[in-house]
């Protein structure tokens, strides 16, 4: 019959709610497929940012530290002086130096190491002013005296980023820093000492230490400036084993280019040795200057 719908038994009409939940089934898988592509879409950069925090990111420093020298040291013989050589000595006696540092990084973790060696050293001639025991000589004796220090310090370290953000680094590091001090004086005394009982007329006399010491401390940088070009890196670190104690503190303010950054520093190096011992402390403290390079 025409403009009749015929149905035939057991085929079920559709009604309202069946089309309602088919509307939604589509809906709810139109909307899981845009998920699914969006997802996709941020995926790559989620594994490029993720491997690039994971790369070994590299960093080299060469610098030059000049430091005022202080220190006690106790010669064989049982006499004891006192070392004070300022930056002014250091830059005009300054024999040999090499002041250097390498850090080698992967997300969090970090090793690096860093090298001081300094060697300095005064030849003098006197004819006056001359004490021995704490009694001036006769005017008629002359002394030639040759002074030599060498300083040698290595860090080895590790260290855990445990804070950072858009202008602000904190790691914490554990190691250890080798110290070798070298102190060697001669002398030669000539002329007549009359009546005084005179000392040996030449000699040399040397104190060595060799020290390692275990030390924790923490590490970072600030930057500032719209542009973050400004940085302010700083360590402090304490230390004990071979000496009594030690300890090591640097602030500095740099400007970072695309290649590294350059910059200038303060640093202070100190050391309790021995109360008994041929040295029984060491400090420097001075500015240091000096060039880094990231790769």
């Amino acid at each position: 019959m025409s403009g009749s719908v015929r149905i035939r038994a057991g085929t079920p009409v559709p009604g309202r709610s069946d089309v309602a939940m088919k509307t939604r089934l589509l809906a709810q898988g139109r909307a899981l497929s845009v998920g699914v592509l969006a997802l996709g879409a941020f995926a790559p950069s989620c594994v490029i940012a993720q491997n690039a925090a994971d790369d070994w990111k590299f960093a080299a420093s060469l610098y030059g530290w000049a430091p005022d020298i202080g220190g006690q040291v106790q010669f064989p013989s049982g006499a004891a002086g006192t070392i004070d050589v300022d930056v002014g000595a250091i830059l005009e006696h300054l024999k040999m130096t090499a002041q250097g540092s390498f850090e080698a990084r992967k997300g969090r973790w970090s090793v690096f190491t860093d090298v001081i060696y300094l060697d300095v050293g005064d030849s003098s001639t006197r004819t006056r002013n001359l004490e021995l025991a704490g009694r001036p000589l006769p005017a008629g004796v002359t002394a030639a005296m040759d002074f030599d220090l060498k300083s040698l310090f290595l860090t080895l370290a590790a260290g855990y980023r445990v804070a950072q953000s858009d202008n602000a680094t904190l790691d914490v590091l554990l190691g250890a820093r080798y110290a070798r001090f070298e102190e060697t004086f001669d002398w030669e005394f000539t002329g007549s000492f009359g009546a005084t009982t005179p000392p040996p007329l030449t000699g040399v006399q040397e104190a060595t230490i060799d020290h390692w010491d275990a030390i924790a401390g923490v590490r970072g940088r600030f930057t500032l400036g719209a542009g973050h070009n400004w940085i302010v890196p700083y360590q402090f670190d304490v230390g004990t084993g071979d000496s009594e104690s030690s300890w090591h503190a640097m602030v500095g303010l740099g400007y970072a280019f695309g290649w590294g950054d350059v910059g200038v520093a303060w640093r202070h190096l100190e050391y309790n040795v021995e109360p008994n011992g041929p040295i029984t402390e060491m400090n420097f403290d001075g500015p240091a200057f000096g060039a880094t390079v990231h790769w």
